[in-house]
């Protein structure tokens, strides 16, 4: 990192024009929100480590979203709950660079993942004969952790290049967290080729797996209209719903904020917050869900957890009572 900063540390601020009044409420839906994702991401998590007949692909890839979308929430969420429960928004310089790290490397896995959900897809509609063949568990596990380790490459770059910006002068960032477009507006020089420079890497991680998403489903639906057995093609295809919802909710907000920084079409600071705070942790309370709610396996293996202790309960309360 360059020693030419000479700001120490940094002060999130969150929404800039929250008043004051407004800390406690937002600072409570926040933790609300910290909490949930950190109950279910985790369930989720144990649940496919823990059951065997979840040792398939499909849950591998969800495992992983699953701890990044925890990870990510953890590294953000507790500070700027400290901020406005305690006054607590200082972070160091270096701490606000490796947060910036972990965000950008995490929100890139997503899309990596993603990715990779709509790629098991297509073989399973479209190749179901030979999905066993092509998609192994072994093949999956080996695709995440390269995507683990290309998205930390990406976040390196995106850190290297806010690190070596000069900070000598306001240190207050106006979102919830060390993000890169937040950072790097409050270096005290010229920072529209990073600026741009980012703005392509950005596009690259979300348009490159978007448009395989796409193909991927435009050749499913292709095969699913040209089926003979189409009643039974349509309730395969109907299982992508939960994943498409996935897409939805990750990539629409994150191409629009994206694509009009770079546009003379200014936002307010807070709407802006707000959007980053809708399309972040909004995707990451709602995945588990939904793949709970959606999928057959979990819902059974949560049905039949559920009854066991209802049993176990009833049975103990019988006993009390003789």
């Amino acid at each position: 990192m360059s020693n030419r900063s000479a700001n120490s540390e940094f002060i999130i601020i969150g929404f800039p024009g929250l008043q004051q009044k407004f800390h406690i409420p937002v600072s409570i839906t926040m933790f609300l929100v910290y909490c949930v994702s950190l109950l279910a991401n985790s369930s989720v998590i144990i649940l496919i480590l823990q059951k065997d007949q979840l040792h398939q692909p499909m849950y591998i890839i969800i495992r992983n979203l699953a701890l990044s979308d925890l990870l990510f929430d953890t590294i953000t969420l507790p500070k700027i709950i400290a901020k406005y429960w305690f006054g607590a928004g200082s972070i160091s310089f270096y701490g606000c660079i490796f947060q910036l790290f972990c965000i950008h490397s995490l929100a890139s896995l997503d899309s990596l993942v993603i990715m990779l959900m709509a790629i098991d897809r297509y073989v399973a509609i479209c190749k179901p004969l030979r999905y066993h063949s092509i998609i192994s568990n072994k093949l999956v596990s080996l695709l995440c952790f390269f995507f683990w380790v290309l998205a930390a490459l990406i976040g390196s770059t995106v850190a290297v290049i806010a690190g070596q910006l000069p900070y000598c002068g306001p240190n207050r960032v106006k979102n919830f967290c060390c993000v890169y477009s937040a950072v790097t507006v409050l270096a005290c020089v010229d920072v529209t080729l990073a600026r741009w420079t980012f703005f392509t890497l950005a596009m690259c991680v979300l348009l490159l797996p978007l448009a395989f998403i796409i193909l991927s489903y435009i050749l499913i639906i292709r095969v699913i209209h040209s089926s003979t057995n189409n009643k039974n093609s349509w309730k395969a295809f109907y299982t992508c719903t939960t994943h498409l919802i996935v897409i939805g909710l990750y990539y629409i907000p994150r191409v629009f904020v994206y694509s009009t920084s770079q546009i003379p079409l200014i936002l307010d600071a807070d709407i802006n917050v707000f959007l980053l705070c809708l399309y972040t942790f909004v995707p990451h309370l709602a995945n588990p869900i939904i793949y709970c709610l959606r999928t057959k396996e979990i819902t059974h293996i949560f049905e039949l957890s559920f009854n066991n202790i209802v049993l176990l309960k009833s049975m103990q309360t019988s006993k009390n009572l003789q």
